[in-house]
């Protein structure tokens, strides 16, 4: 498509990055038809007014996130930003059955981990990398869940590099969370841009609280009978509450907190008005160590006392399962393509973004040579914290990095700094380059299911690398474009 009045008004591509809606050339990318003809029949100014819509409706929704950091005004009305991210089904096909093949590798290394551990005895992963991390639980070992599937929920966050070609940037498999506002998103903007749908290829999303409900029941240990499946929150308090009682409400499941549950002879029981009613499954959103006290931590006041006995004793499933985070170390990320090539003899259809271990004493040295001009991340944190962006660093937080690998080499990466892809981002009334990234939404129970697409997350701040919006980052819906037809 030609050049449109967006980009003959001034639209800065960045340098060395691939942006989503803009060729490097200037045109039009394909799946972008849509959106960019609707800027050229209406102008940038009714970007302006659909951002005010898309702020109301999504107001009116309540659909809102915790920012801890706020003290005592920490509810924040959700940030999505008018222009969409746009992806040709194609290209999506190709993701999709990577992200799949990933999980399905993930979910044996697991199972591997906690039984035979015929991986570490061949020396494929070290021994010591998997034993010494903290995500792997004792109490765990000699389980194996319903069809091996340990992580049943994956969040894989994904980034473009320079040529536009997704890689793997971490994968999250404790408890992932973002889902609700990737459904959010997509019905704030269907009220705001009818017409776009009208006639669209867009691919759905509106489907993940049925695939989500069904890869849960399959995990169920009593079949035929139609399962009590209830999301396990920590209360109000948590970031994600939101999302908590969103999933809940759309999968028709109870939201119960630990003193709604209770074990009894090694079988779960829910309270409710009518009685008790033993629980088959169930969607825990509180981390692994503060689920039950008799197991992990005795000080926990969220977890449910002998939950951990009955689950390995097979009388309820817990997605995900304990213990399925020692393949959420960033070191452990290092490994995955030799672990799908021994689990399932395949070549990785993603790749991962090159990565420095600081546990190995020549990578460590190449790290604290390059600490300007690498990303430094603990193996255990989330949400962009702890992290050095070096070429954004001062020298006083190089040599606080420095300090923090010599003193636990093992508790840190690295990687080379990319040049994260942009798109087009609604910043006052001019539309400018932003990052992104792209958390798309994996579960395996009996099956394996992909979203369509996921929850990009856009940096507000210009040159900003840091998506997060816990640190002031926001998000766009995304589009799967048919480019097919």
């Amino acid at each position: 498509m030609s050049v449109t009045s967006f980009t003959q008004g001034g639209y800065p591509l960045t340098a060395d990055c691939f942006d989503e809606l803009v060729s490097a050339n200037g045109s039009i990318r394909r799946p972008a038809v849509a959106i960019a003809r609707f800027i050229d029949k209406h102008g940038a100014s009714e970007l302006t007014h659909r951002q005010s819509q898309i702020n109301q409706t999504i107001s009116d929704m309540g659909v809102c996130f915790t920012l801890y950091a706020d003290g005592d005004n920490i509810d924040r009305a959700w940030p999505l930003d008018v222009m969409p991210r746009t992806i040709p089904s194609s290209e999506w096909q190709h993701t999709s059955a990577g992200l799949k093949q990933r999980l399905r590798a993930l979910n044996l290394f697991i199972d591997d981990l906690y039984n035979e551990q015929k991986i570490l005895k061949q020396g494929i992963v070290p021994a010591e990398l998997v034993l010494q991390s903290r995500n792997y639980l004792q109490p765990c070992q000699g389980v194996s869940p319903r069809f091996k599937a340990w992580a049943n929920i994956c969040g894989t966050d994904l980034v473009r590099d320079g040529s536009g070609k997704f890689l793997v940037l971490e994968d999250n498999l404790r408890v992932p969370s973002g889902v609700s506002y990737m459904l959010e998103n997509r019905t704030v903007m269907k009220r705001v841009f009818p017409e776009l749908f009208a006639d669209s290829t867009i691919f759905p999303v509106d489907d993940y609280p049925h695939q989500l409900w069904q890869m849960l029941a399959s995990l169920s240990p009593r079949d035929g009978d139609v399962p009590c499946i209830v999301l396990l929150t920590p209360g109000i308090y948590n970031s994600a509450y939101f999302e908590h009682t969103f999933l809940a409400q759309q999968m028709g499941i109870a939201l119960a907190e630990n003193h709604d549950l209770y074990v009894e002879d090694d079988v779960v029981w829910l309270k409710t008005l009518r009685g008790k009613r033993r629980v088959d499954v169930i969607y825990r959103r509180i981390d692994d160590v503060f689920i039950d006290p008799l197991a992990f931590r005795p000080d926990s006041v969220l977890g449910i006392p002998g939950l951990i006995k009955a689950w390995a004793k097979g009388n309820v499933s817990i997605a995900n399962a304990p213990g399925s985070g020692v393949a959420d170390d960033k070191v452990i990320y290092a490994f995955v393509p030799q672990i799908i090539e021994y689990y399932l003899g395949e070549q990785p259809l993603l790749d991962n973004v090159e990565t420095f271990l600081c546990l190995d004493p020549k990578q460590k040295s190449y790290v604290l040579a390059n600490l300007d001009k690498l990303v430094v991340k603990p193996a255990n944190e989330s949400g962009g914290y702890g992290i050095l962006i070096g070429p954004r660093s001062t020298l006083a937080e190089q040599q606080q990095m420095a300090e923090a690998i010599a003193a636990n080499p093992r508790n840190f990466i690295a990687q080379p700094t990319l040049n994260l892809s942009t798109a087009p981002t609604l910043c006052g009334e001019v539309l400018e380059p932003r990052h992104l990234d792209l958390r798309p939404f994996i579960l395996q129970g009996r099956e394996l299911y992909c979203t369509t697409g996921g929850l990009s997350r856009v940096a507000l701040t210009r040159g900003s690398l840091v998506v997060n919006s816990s640190q002031g980052g926001g998000s766009k819906d995304t589009w799967i474009i048919n480019d097919e037809v």
